[in-house]
């Protein structure tokens, strides 16, 4: 059995919208591997109703949020729907990268891998631990505070929160 260098690798999410959680992630992801998509999902049946973002909203603020830090060499985001281990496959990645802030973050991607591994044995699974600093911070929290008039500038990039406000004003 040969062992290959992974050297691109996918951070998957929906996105609704980016977090500077997520931001960590995507950076952390990038200091490992030379190449790293960011995919986010379309999620059409997150939470039953859908997201409160549209694809293009949330790969636009993705994007924006990357660009203002100064995080687009070696990363690129892109729209994706169907099974993640497909685009995985289609993009020539090697792993997947996922954040986990707590153990219930931890059940829930194990077994997203296992069935990962299943269906394509070669793709590996990364987990990279939450900051500290960011282990509290959730997409739905942020809606929930931005939706309420609350503040989540340290919460989320600039380029978001600006965003947030215009959505829930």
């Amino acid at each position: 059995m040969t062992s290959e260098l992974c050297t691109h690798v996918v951070v998957p999410g929906t996105f609704d919208p980016v977090t500077l959680g997520h931001m960590d992630v995507i950076r952390r992801a990038r200091k490992l591997f030379p190449q790293v998509t960011v995919a986010v999902a379309e999620s059409r049946h997150k939470r039953g109703t859908g997201t409160e973002f549209t694809l293009e909203e949330r790969v636009d603020m993705l994007k924006r949020a990357l660009r203002d830090e100064g995080m687009t060499d070696g990363i690129e985001v892109v729209p994706f729907c169907g099974l993640l281990v497909e685009f995985c496959k289609e993009r020539g990645a090697g792993g997947v990268v996922k954040g986990l802030r707590a153990t219930t973050d931890f059940e829930y991607e194990l077994q997203q891998a296992d069935l990962n591994t299943y269906m394509a044995p070669d793709l590996e699974s990364i987990f990279v631990m939450s900051s500290p600093k960011y282990g509290y911070v959730s997409s739905s929290i942020v809606r929930e505070i931005a939706a309420m008039g609350g503040d989540v500038d340290f919460l989320v990039p600039p380029c978001v929160a600006e965003r947030l406000r215009a959505h829930y004003a």
